[in-house]
């Protein structure tokens, strides 16, 4: 046993070796390859929620296929962060936030914490009324009760063992419900491809500013990348490879790239074709009543149900993990601290949206705009972690990184000057 743990510890660990010994799958490719998503996939659940999904679709229904390139480059700079956070998971025992109270500080980590958490919670009411309305509206029901419900059911969840295994899982199902949602609504609109290429081609329409700032705080989250490296650090108890782990999250990020761009197409070639507004998700269920009949409300509101509920989940495990381990508590999922704090996030945005009602895309659109103010000092403490070869070892940002990197912050910069224009200005 001795000599293995020298052998690894022998071991040459680069930028694209592993923490373990390599071992051939035991599993064929396919189930190995989706067994190594966790973490990437409860990243893009966690950012594809309600607020998400009506940002993208009246950015489609207001301007068409023209802003369908921002979505790549969202996509784009996510990825980079992501896969900063991932490697920071990687190359330390400690968390993120362990990491930044030894480096500035415990002040510093406890205010990001606490930022961290305000925005998990101020995002969770959208996500219970997106679950409300997704199964209301199919039924004819009351929207409260189904909030109540589906709430009891993410706080439940916490008291099985091994809730990361059960969180995982669950999100690869939601993913998977959402993907095949945005598939069949596109097979039957059957969108113009010469104005898909168009719209990939950058230009700012007159009046889009807002909504592009929006978009890029919900797409481009710094918040979810910050957390990536938690998810990894709980996959690695499992003694997966390093570059199952990475790829994974790379992986998780295209599919949100993925449904980004087919809600957008789906609102762009119904909506903006009709020049239906989008106010809520009702509008954009029943922009395809004309196509597909009763039916197709039912498909959006079951893609709107898994954005929201998957969200639901993630938004307030993210939100409970950070707070916990902000004020020095164990930040494992299965640890009680952490499962308090979630079902805390849980419950304050569930009594948010049963007290307010519908929020209307106003408040949305400002929530996630807000953002941008707090994600720009988060992304540069994420950038200089990753440079510290004290704390990386191998695993430290390379120059081709870095460079993007650096495009990324200057863009989360201007957009936080930009959204202070159009708030303030």
């Amino acid at each position: 046993m001795k000599d293995t743990r020298q052998e690894m510890a022998d071991q040459e660990i680069g930028p694209s070796s592993t923490i373990y010994p390599k071992r051939k799958p035991t599993m064929p490719y396919f189930k190995h390859w989706l067994a190594s998503l966790g973490p990437g996939i409860i990243t893009a659940a966690l950012v594809f929620g309600p607020s998400k999904m009506t940002i993208t679709s009246k950015l489609g229904a207001d301007y068409g296929f023209s802003l369908l390139w921002i979505v790549i480059f969202a996509i784009f700079f996510m990825a980079i962060f992501t896969h900063m956070g991932a490697r920071i998971g990687l190359a330390t025992p400690e968390s993120l936030l362990c990491v930044i109270r030894k480096k500035w500080g415990k002040i510093s980590a406890i205010i990001i914490g606490l930022g961290l958490f305000l925005v998990a919670t101020s995002f969770q009411a959208g996500n219970a009324i997106g679950v409300g309305i997704s199964i209301a509206e199919i039924n004819n029901s009351s929207v409260p009760m189904w909030i109540i419900l589906f709430n009891v059911i993410g706080i439940a969840l916490l008291f099985f063992r091994g809730f990361y295994k059960i969180l995982e899982r669950l999100m690869i199902l939601l993913i998977a419900l959402m993907l095949f949602s945005f598939i069949v609504t596109l097979f039957f609109i059957k969108p113009s491809f010469s104005d898909m290429i168009i719209g990939f081609i950058p230009s700012l329409p007159k009046g889009s500013i807002s909504l592009v700032i929006a978009f890029f705080a919900s797409c481009f989250s710094i918040v979810g990348a910050f957390y990536q490296s938690y998810l990894v650090q709980e996959r690695k108890k499992n003694k997966s490879s390093a570059d199952s782990h990475r790829n994974g999250s790379i992986t998780g990020i295209i599919m949100l790239g993925l449904m980004s761009i087919m809600v957008m197409i789906c609102a762009a070639a119904v909506l903006h074709v009709q020049k239906l507004p989008v106010n809520n998700a009702s509008d954009m269920a029943r922009a395809l009543e004309p196509l597909f009949g009763k039916y197709a409300s039912t498909l959006f509101l079951v893609g709107l149900f898994g954005a929201s509920f998957s969200s639901l989940i993630g938004n307030a495990t993210l939100g409970g993990t950070l707070i916990a381990d902000a004020f020095g508590f164990d930040y494992q999922l299965d640890a009680k601290a952490v499962r308090f704090f979630i079902a805390l996030v849980m419950l304050f945005g569930s009594a948010i949206a049963i007290v307010f009602g519908k929020l209307p895309l106003e408040l949305i659109v400002f929530a996630q705009s807000v953002t941008i103010f707090l994600v720009p000092f988060i992304g540069i403490a994420m950038f200089v972690i990753s440079n510290d070869t004290r704390i990386m070892g191998n695993f430290a940002n390379t120059r081709l990184i870095n460079f993007f990197a650096a495009i990324g912050l200057i863009v989360l910069i201007i957009l936080a000057i930009s959204n202070a224009n159009e708030l303030f200005f």
